[in-house]
């Protein structure tokens, strides 16, 4: 099993910044996905950015240029730096673990940006 815990969301005005972070905890290998998600009220959950255990990432058209994930192997741990954020950026964002073919979310950490 696999137990991520996020943190850093909150209530920002448009144009500020925030810092998602996420713990994996359990068995984590080595080999994995790490990403972020979102889910705005009414519509689906949809992808953020990804990053591989190499370093290659993936990013949503929404937020190119204005988000930036990174990862720390050692610490098992993904960060979403969120720049210049939008109203339309105002979702629960999830953490996700993709290994072995399973996929592992957090709890959602809520961001609120007000224009």
């Amino acid at each position: 099993q696999v137990q991520l815990v996020e943190s850093g969301g909150g209530s920002v005005q448009a144009g500020g910044s925030l810092r998602l972070s996420c713990a994996a905890s359990g068995r984590i290998s080595s080999i994995n996905v790490m990403g972020w998600y979102r889910q705005a009220p009414g519509k689906q959950r949809e992808l953020v950015a990804t990053i591989t255990s190499g370093g290659n990432t993936n990013y949503a058209n929404s937020v190119k240029g204005r988000f930036t994930i990174s990862r720390d192997n050692a610490k098992n741990t993904v960060y979403l730096q969120m720049n210049s954020l939008k109203s339309e950026d105002t979702a629960v964002y999830y953490c996700n673990v993709d290994q072995f073919g399973l996929r592992y979310w957090g709890q959602g950490t809520q961001v609120t940006v007000s224009s």
